[in-house]
């Protein structure tokens, strides 16, 4: 495995800065206490253009720093809001933005890349996230007693807007990579990779 480098640990902070800024970027629902935020969509880039371990370092920073007592949730901060409401969406978000890096740092750049990059955003960025998210929000909300409360308090009303932050993901990643490829940060791709693209 390579080394930690100094350029990835920079990136993942940058981008830690990133998922804080869109955070604050909210839009309350009535029929629900989860809001609508980009940070989602943060999660996603950050795996996309960073990779697994860097990507995944970035959530994390943003967690400690929540844990920490800083504002950097939407405009909240401390362990109140780490065993909120909102708690299984936040900790699975290291898992998704691990797996989309992951998934990123296996992928041939080429016509299709779009196509991969929306796929993996989608269901690691956003289908993933929510078994654990809707299943906290209904044990912390009692009046969500039923599987459709939940549901509808957790996850439906967002699915929609979770493809378009995938697809503007897959976007704005598919664009970067042709100037500054991935791994320029997580260093040589596989020989599964190599091979691969050779064959292309």
């Amino acid at each position: 495995m390579n080394r930690w480098s100094l350029r990835g640990l920079i990136f993942s902070a940058l981008f830690a800065g990133v998922m804080i800024a869109l955070s604050s970027m909210k839009v309350s629902l009535p029929f629900s206490t989860v809001p609508i935020t980009l940070q989602t969509l943060a999660v996603m880039l950050a795996g996309s253009v960073l990779g697994a371990r860097y990507g995944t370092l970035a959530v994390l920073i943003v967690i400690g720093l929540c844990a920490a007592g800083f504002p950097v949730m939407a405009g909240r901060g401390g362990m109140s809001v780490l065993v909120g409401p909102t708690a299984g969406y936040i900790f699975a978000w290291p898992f998704a933005a691990f797996l989309i890096g992951w998934s990123a740092e296996r992928m041939s750049q080429g016509k299709f890349t779009f196509g991969k990059l929306l796929g993996a955003n989608f269901l690691f960025g956003s289908l993933l996230v929510y078994p654990t998210g809707v299943a906290w929000l209904a044990h912390s909300i009692p009046s969500l007693d039923t599987l459709s409360k939940a549901l509808t308090a957790g996850m439906l009303p967002f699915l929609p807007g979770d493809f378009l932050k995938a697809a503007l993901c897959a976007s704005v990643v598919t664009g970067v990579w042709r100037v500054y490829p991935i791994e320029r940060i997580v260093g040589k791709r596989s020989p599964d990779w190599v091979g691969e693209k050779a064959s292309e």
